[in-house]
């Protein structure tokens, strides 16, 4: 049976990300160093082959596709940004430490949410409805391998809401641009919606 790859990938580094800020909706571009990281595992590492790109549509995301594809014209999706993290925006969790609900929020409370911001819940039922969406696109049309270059957020998410072995979201944690490969069997996903999770990427000399 005919089975479907889909590869995550976290986009380079910012600034604000490397200080330890919470950057969500905010929309800076990769940094100097975030850029010259990404060419480096480009050239020195191997990213998986994919037919198609989907994208957050925030610059970092976008350039990260750029670095590693380019030959392929990456397709944004709105739903694949990260959280909104609303009045916590650019902050840092020192920062953040004595604010009402941080502490049950950080600690994955489904109805903590940041003032003017999305709920653990929203963005949970946000990220998968897409990601759904996404891998039946995928099975109808036939397209078998896919890369995502989005955030870490939401691949930790998605993992820990589909991945098999299972596992907590912060299991999931990758450096910037890098990430796992996902099998998809469309019996197993269809029965259970569960995908396997095989390997990390980008590979390496042994692991071609």
């Amino acid at each position: 049976m005919k089975s479907y790859l889909i590869h995550f990938i976290r986009h380079g580094a910012i600034d604000e990300t490397l200080s330890g800020k919470y950057i969500g909706t905010t929309d800076p571009p990769l940094s100097d160093k975030g850029r010259a990281a990404l060419k480096a595992l480009n050239r020195e590492l191997s990213y998986p082959y994919a037919n198609v790109v989907f994208t957050s549509p925030l610059k970092r995301c976008v350039e990260t596709c750029k670095i590693i594809y380019p030959d392929l014209e990456p397709l944004p999706i709105a739903d694949l940004r990260e959280c909104n993290f609303g009045e916590w925006e650019g902050k840092t969790a020192a920062e953040l430490k004595d604010e009402p609900g941080f502490q049950k929020w950080l600690a994955g409370d489904n109805s903590a949410k940041p003032p003017k911001g999305e709920s653990n819940a929203d963005f949970v039922r946000r990220v998968c409805l897409m990601f759904e969406s996404i891998v039946d696109g995928l099975v109808k049309t036939g397209v078998t391998e896919s890369a995502i270059v989005t955030h870490g957020g939401v691949i930790m998410t998605l993992l820990a809401v589909y991945g098999l072995p299972q596992a907590k979201p912060f299991e999931w944690r990758m450096d910037n641009g890098f990430g796992y490969s996902l099998r998809i069997t469309p019996m197993l996903w269809q029965r259970d919606k569960v995908t396997e999770v095989f390997q990390r990427i980008p590979l390496d000399d042994s692991q071609r």
